[in-house]
Parts: structure tokens; sequence; C-alpha cells
């Protein structure tokens, strides 16, 4: 007789990503297909190509994101130093989520499985609430959309205070760039870089200084072999109102990543050793930002929403014509 399976066998429930419901998108652009793949948990990116071509570093459905591949940070990117900060009197005390630096990292939805609000075949609306928590005694409503442009992806990031007093605010998300298969230590890293954070050792910035013509200032070009980078800047838009950075192989081809204006902070992180099913890789994580790290104490870039207050601003990823 052949074996069968048990009844709990038969029942259990099939394994389920790290990152949850898996939401692919798909738009037929004027350069060739699009297509995108959005997590649930922290909103995440994990794919995006454009005809092929790969414009973000990928990761498998099966695991978890390294490096916070893709995430939404909110309501701060980057660091809180020690989590401590004070308001109208009062101190605060964040949860300790960076705990070897002793910072809260990377805001309060990064382990948050968001909720459908809107969908098509390419584009998708996720929300999440912020809710009062330690050292966070406001409420927010936050959304995120993906829309598939012609050449690449367009994300709105939305926010309501629905809380009885003003909320501060600022959000980041954490891209790793590609450009198809070329190799990231061959490509170059060109922005509008204005001013350096000067950060202490434990990645927590400490003052600013000019870029032009120093070590830190990418804006004429830098070969990624020869970075070592965790790093952020104030950057200028171009004459249009856009910030760009743009990562350039030696063929021309380019992968870009624009952000409205507001968002005039950019975190850039190289790591040597992004787990890939071949072995580690070098990758690039390009950050934008709407505040720099220790903008809770700082104020630098801080958004304060009265109750009933909105905003929401825009960032992409594209592939230049």
């Amino acid at each position: 007789m052949s074996p069968t399976a048990s009844p709990a066998a038969a029942s259990a429930p099939a394994a389920s990503a790290p990152t949850g419901e898996q939401f692919t998108l798909h738009h037929d652009g004027a350069h060739g297909p699009v297509d995108a793949t959005i997590v649930q948990v922290a909103a995440g990116l994990r794919q995006l190509s454009v005809d092929g071509h790969d414009l973000v570093q990928g990761y498998a459905e099966s695991a978890m994101p390294p490096f916070a591949t893709g995430i939404v940070l909110v309501p701060w990117p980057n660091r809180v130093r020690d989590g401590r900060w004070s308001h109208e009197g009062r101190e605060l005390q964040l949860d300790i989520t960076e705990v070897d630096k002793s910072n809260a990292i990377h805001g309060l939805l990064r382990n948050t499985p968001y909720r459908v609000v809107e969908r098509s075949a390419d584009a998708i609306t996720l929300g999440a609430s912020v809710v009062p928590q330690h050292g966070y005694p406001f409420h927010l409503e936050t959304t995120v959309t993906y829309r598939l442009t012609g050449n690449g992806i367009r994300v709105e990031h939305g926010v309501t205070n629905v809380g009885v007093e003003a909320a501060p605010y600022a959000v980041g998300t954490h891209p790793f760039l590609r450009v198809g298969d070329h190799p990231i230590d061959s490509l170059t890293i060109t922005a509008r870089t204005v001013e350096h954070v000067i950060v202490d050792a434990r990645l927590n910035p400490t003052g600013l200084e000019p870029t032009a013509g120093g070590e830190f200032d990418l804006s004429t070009g830098r070969l990624i072999a020869e970075l070592e980078l965790d790093d952020a800047w104030r950057v200028e838009p171009d004459a249009d109102g856009v910030i760009r950075t743009i990562l350039s192989a030696e063929d021309g081809t380019e992968t870009e990543l624009w952000q409205e204006g507001e968002w005039e902070w950019l975190q850039v992180f190289i790591t040597r050793s992004y787990p890939t099913n071949d072995g580690p890789v070098t990758a690039i994580a390009v950050e934008p930002m709407t505040a720099p790290a220790n903008a809770f104490a700082s104020g630098d870039g801080l958004r304060w929403l009265a109750p009933g207050e909105s905003w929401s601003g825009s960032w992409g990823i594209c592939r230049p014509a």
C-alpha cells in the first residue's frame, strides 16, 4: 500500500514569503515591457526591469530583504541617535533597533504588512498606520503608490495626521540600483552633491561640510570601485527642479534615480557582501530622503503636520532614453 499524507500534512498551508504577498506590475512601455514586484511587508520594491534590463538589485521571494533592500522608511529615515529626542519639554525614547550602534533606525513600519488600497495592472497603492508607541506618541495614516511608466517607475508617498496634535514626519526609501548586468564596481555614480553630512563612529551626524572639489564630491562622477560609502548629502536639483542621481556603465547605458525638490537629502551605501545565489557581490543603495539622520533631534528637513494635514511627494527610477 502506498503511503498517504496525514490529515495534518494534507491541510498544512503553503509556505508564505517572509515579505508577505508579492504584487506583480506590468506595463507595455515605449522602450519595451516594464515589470516590477512590490512586497507587502514594508511596501518594498523587490524587482524592477525595463525591456529585460534590471534597474534594481533584487532578492529571492523566499528571502528577507538583505540590507533592508527596497523598504519604505517612515516616519523617519536613517538613524535617531540613542533613539532619544525631546518634544515640548518631554524626553521621548524610541525603541533601539540598531543595537550595535544604540540607535533607532529606519522608522516604525519596516516589519509591517501594508494593506492594499487600490490596484491595477501597472499600479498599486498600499497603506499602513503609524500608531502611537514608544517615543512616537502620534498617529499617522500613510500610503505609497507604485506606478509603472514608459521607462521605469514613479513612487508617491502620502501621509495624513489623524491624531490630535502636530506630528513630526520624514520619509525615505532604500532601493539598491543596477544597470542591467554590469558589475556595480564598474559603474560611475554622479549626483549634484552640495553638502556632505559629517558623522561620528555610530554614523550619527555631527555637522555639514561643502563638497565642491573634495573627496565627497560626486558631481563630476566617481567610479564605484574606488568608493567606500555609507554617507549622506544635501543635493541640488537640476534646472527643472528635479534631483537626479545617475549610475553609468562604460557602454553609455544608465539607470537614473530622481527625486522631487522637497527630497533634498540623499544617502549612498555600498556593500561588497550583498548575498546572491552566485555568492556575495558589490551592491549600491541610493536612498532618497526628505530629511537626514537624527532629524527628530536636529529638526533638519523635518516636517510637522497639523492634525488633519496631509502631504505627498514623489521619486522614481528609470532607464533614460
